[in-house]
């Protein structure tokens, strides 16, 4: 054969054989069972414990956020800034929490698809994964439950509907 045949043909055998070994040694995380669904777990926000809700409010809105939701006689409110939520609480818990709220997109209403609260919880008892503060899985409708995760961050499963 010729040198400017065997040069490419050698070229292409060593990509080939390169791919096919990165094939069977990186596997980008796809351990996870084809079979299982990825939780829909409802719009997502942060919330806050702030100490006075008057400075929390005037502070978020000077960084564009406006109200959504909440009611300040009884200390909380929900803010949005594009389709980044907050939730300010005053006196509800302690630290700062993740939110999720199944059943609802990042603008409160209603989706058509998603996993009520108690498959939530079930999925993540199935894993393994402590339920600090359970939900009743007889019942159906608003319901909510906390975990932690292992750092100590809190997480609240919070359904309205």
């Amino acid at each position: 054969m010729k040198k400017s045949i065997i040069f490419p043909l050698a070229l292409l055998g060593a990509f080939g054989l390169g791919s096919l070994t990165m094939s069977f040694v990186y596997h980008e995380g796809k351990e996870k069972s084809k079979t299982e669904k990825p939780l829909i777990l409802g719009a997502f926000s942060m919330s806050l414990n702030v100490k006075d809700l008057q400075k929390s409010k005037a502070f978020y809105e000077a960084l564009g956020f406006s109200k959504m939701g909440g009611d300040e006689k009884n200390n909380y409110l929900i803010l949005k800034n594009g389709s980044t939520i907050i939730g300010i609480f005053s006196g509800f818990f302690e630290g700062n929490m993740l939110t999720f709220n199944p059943g609802w997109d990042e603008n409160a209403k209603n989706m058509k698809k998603w996993d009520d609260v108690r498959v939530i919880q079930k999925h993540l008892k199935s894993k393994g994964i402590s339920i600090m503060t359970e939900t009743d899985s007889t019942t159906s409708g608003p319901a909510f439950f906390m975990v932690q995760d292992p750092d100590g961050n809190m997480l609240l499963f919070d359904q309205h509907r």
